[in-house]
């Protein structure tokens, strides 16, 4: 994305802190049981249809999900979601580089099906815990982001302390920064 920097190798992105978008933190524990499920995790629920207001959107490979943010911040808002209970972008290794890289595929294509033409013109990334509403890893993707409201262009701020866009987490990950 346009204007992005590569987040230094400290703990924490770079930039000034600022208030949560939900003061929920990411890492709290969960009940994960072997099968990579959290009954309690509302993404788990939603990968497993239990949750029967969410629609999932066609996407493909079929370890991941896509549907619609229920407070969208831009025009298109989805979020691509691992079927397998993953806890934070924060517990990712350089293993999961290619995990990142298929979750930014999928955004693209659904995009692209949703008749986004400017792949320029999108926001895709996570927010830095604690700075998370989920404890499930998901990767927001925002699309005009010319058209993110004012609040939106605050939560989903570039290089800020509290959102990591996708390139910069795989940038940080391949150098085999500690994130965790």
């Amino acid at each position: 994305m346009a204007g992005e920097q590569a987040i230094p190798s400290s703990d924490s992105p770079p930039s000034q802190p600022a208030a949560s978008d939900s003061g929920v933190d990411e890492g709290a524990a969960a009940c994960v049981t072997g099968e990579g499920y959290d009954p309690k995790c509302v993404f788990c629920r939603i990968a497993r249809r239990e949750e029967p207001g969410t629609q999932l959107l066609p996407c493909e490979p079929e370890d991941l999900v896509c549907f619609q943010d229920i407070r969208p911040g831009a025009p298109h808002h989805y979020l691509v979601v691992p079927k397998k209970h993953i806890g934070n972008c924060k517990t990712l290794k350089k293993e999961d580089v290619p995990l990142v890289e298929k979750m930014v595929t999928v955004g693209k294509t659904v995009l692209q099906q949703k008749n986004v033409t400017d792949l320029s013109d999108v926001r895709m990334g996570f927010h830095w815990p604690p700075f998370c509403s989920i404890a499930h890893l998901h990767l927001h993707v925002l699309a005009p982001a010319n058209q993110l409201g004012f609040l939106s262009r605050l939560v989903y701020r570039l290089n800020s302390y509290w959102f990591i866009t996708a390139d910069q987490l795989i940038e940080r990950l391949q150098a085999g920064c500690a994130t965790s």
